[in-house]
């Protein structure tokens, strides 16, 4: 796991954009087909535009059709925390950053093969790092 990043709720303030500091920070979500990854086909890693954390890797990417990033694998399986999210009325599986809890996405088993998983995360909550950047 890449080392604990914190910071007050100001410093996030300052560090982020309106938009990634909404999604990081206060789980949002970007509209769909919004985000600037998703059409993204280079080669690279995707950090947490948080605090740099690498979490996926290009080679992982999938166009899943639904708008986000998407992918079928983390990086390590300790570059994020999974947790049960139970807002709006659904019963989900919230994908945060390990090292700064910051909020990425969802996490659906209705991805490809090999692991079944989509984890379906905003371009706000990523930097990617690579070819084609």
């Amino acid at each position: 796991m890449s080392k604990r990043v914190e910071k007050t709720d100001e410093e996030w303030r300052q560090a982020l954009t309106p938009e990634q500091y909404e999604v990081l920070r206060q789980k949002g979500t970007e509209r769909a087909f919004s985000g600037e990854l998703n059409d993204f086909k280079g080669k690279g890693t995707f950090a947490c535009a948080g605090c740099g954390a690498d979490l996926f890797s290009s080679e992982t990417k999938f166009n899943s059709g639904t708008g986000w990033p998407s992918f079928w694998q983390a990086l390590t399986e300790d570059a994020i925390t999974e947790v049960r999210d139970e807002s709006h009325g659904m019963m989900r599986t919230e994908v945060l950053c390990s090292a700064c809890e910051g909020h990425l996405g969802h996490l659906f088993p209705d991805g490809p093969r090999p692991t079944g998983d989509r984890y379906c995360i905003n371009s706000a909550a990523l930097k990617v790092s690579g070819e084609g950047e």
